[in-house]
């Protein structure tokens, strides 16, 4: 379950950054989660969880944005990548350009990043 490790790694970066602005508790972190991850929204809610028991995140709530993926060729076309032919889900995308057919790349949708982070910290 990558899920756990990736999790993991965020919430010590959490804590850290939460050190530097003196908080006394984490209330909300804002998570942007790529179409194209391939980790789990559930098993990354259950490591969240489990990890957060025992400090400064206790009782915080995790908000999952999820990110469309999108793809982009050199012909100039930059939007939305098509499913395979063989399945009707997007976990098998075709990485060709809709517009001229040659193979284009992913410049979206791959990113699972901590976008906001709501804290209270002491008044001065």
């Amino acid at each position: 379950m990558h899920e756990f490790s990736v999790m993991s790694q965020m919430i010590e970066g959490i804590i850290e950054e939460s050190k530097k602005w003196n908080a006394t508790k984490v209330e909300e972190v804002i998570l942007e989660l790529g179409e194209f991850t391939m980790l789990g929204e559930e098993q990354l809610r259950f490591a969240y969880e489990v990890l957060t028991k025992d400090n400064i995140l206790k009782g915080s709530k995790l908000t999952i944005v999820p990110v469309k993926g999108a793809i982009e060729c050199d012909c100039g076309f930059k939007g939305d990548m098509s499913p395979s032919e063989d399945t009707p889900h997007r976990s098998v995308p075709i990485l060709e350009c809709p517009k001229c057919g040659n193979l284009a790349r992913i410049v979206g949708g791959r990113e699972c990043t901590v976008k906001n982070l709501r804290v209270v910290v002491p008044d001065v």
